[in-house]
């Protein structure tokens, strides 16, 4: 399965890298990384949208911000899982995220096994 990782924070990938390696390593998901909304959008169009099962967007982003990205890929077919990412925590983000249809809402810094609990109800996947 593949998941779209948008963060501007390049970092993040190593991150992923490692806390996904068992998963990677058994072809169970398939990681994908982009660095701005901008970036996302390619690399949706250029792999083929049906092809991601989820996008995880960081939500403060120069340029395109998480939430844009969110409006940009909800406003077009098929759909596609979007979970937010974030480290600042708040109800006014986590209502503009509900507000926007988001499909899953994860606080900086990440605790993956509840992440992939996330990836795992969001996709389908056991």
């Amino acid at each position: 399965m593949k998941v779209l990782v948008v963060d501007d924070e390049r970092d993040v990938e190593q991150l992923f890298r490692l806390r996904f390696r068992r998963e990677i390593a058994r072809g169970e998901i398939d990681l994908v990384f982009a660095f701005s909304g901008e970036e996302a959008l390619d690399v949706l169009e250029q792999s083929g949208k049906a092809d991601v099962v989820l996008v995880l967007s960081d939500i403060n982003m120069p340029g395109m911000t998480g939430f844009e990205l969110l409006r940009r890929i909800k406003a077009e077919p098929p759909p596609v899982p979007v979970c937010m990412m974030t480290a600042y925590d708040n109800d006014h983000f986590r209502g503009q995220a509900e507000d926007l249809e988001c499909d899953g809402y994860v606080a900086k810094p990440i605790d993956f096994e509840q992440l992939k609990g996330k990836i795992r109800e969001l996709t389908g996947l056991s």
